[in-house]
């Protein structure tokens, strides 16, 4: 008999509710209904690539930018290329262009799919309530662009 009072159960649950799958995520960005935020860090743009139409805005920077703590490990990852204070201030101007005048679904993207969970509950606290995070990241993402089984090609961003 499951516990209803678990902690790891409810924080699933609740992360299953934060939670869109990439067939989904495609889908809603191909209709022009959500637009994907890359939150992962420029060195891992630089590495692993960039989701072509995602808008960029590393969560640590992001955290930092709103007076947030950062743990020692977010700090060290956070390089010396924070935004200016005009890139921020485009950022938040796109994202209440996007969720409050578009009624635009956002939908954080990070590399396994942790950190965009962290995102997505941050804009919903700003009050973004259609914030989602994209299960399994862009590692997800891309096993769905490399397999033709899994999305058809229409649906593929060109080059992938």
């Amino acid at each position: 008999m499951e516990n209803p009072g678990n902690p790891k159960e409810s924080a699933a649950e609740s992360n299953a509710q934060l939670e869109i799958s990439v067939p989904t995520a495609l889908e809603l960005q191909r209709l022009n209904l959500a637009v994907l935020i890359d939150i992962r860090q420029k060195f891992e743009l630089e590495i692993q690539g960039e989701i072509p139409g995602a808008s960029f805005l590393p969560l640590f920077q992001f955290k930092k930018m709103l007076g947030h703590n950062l743990s020692p490990l977010e700090q060290d990852a956070l390089d010396a290329d924070e935004p200016e204070l005009r890139d921020i201030q485009q950022f938040l101007a796109m994202i209440n262009q996007m969720h409050h005048s578009k009624e635009m679904i956002l939908i954080c993207v990070c590399n396994s799919g942790n950190r965009s969970l962290s995102a997505a509950r941050l804009l919903r606290l700003l009050g973004y309530e259609n914030s989602f995070s994209l299960a399994g990241g862009f590692r997800a993402l891309s096993e769905v662009w490399s397999s033709p089984q899994a999305l058809d090609r229409a649906s593929r961003p060109a080059g992938h």
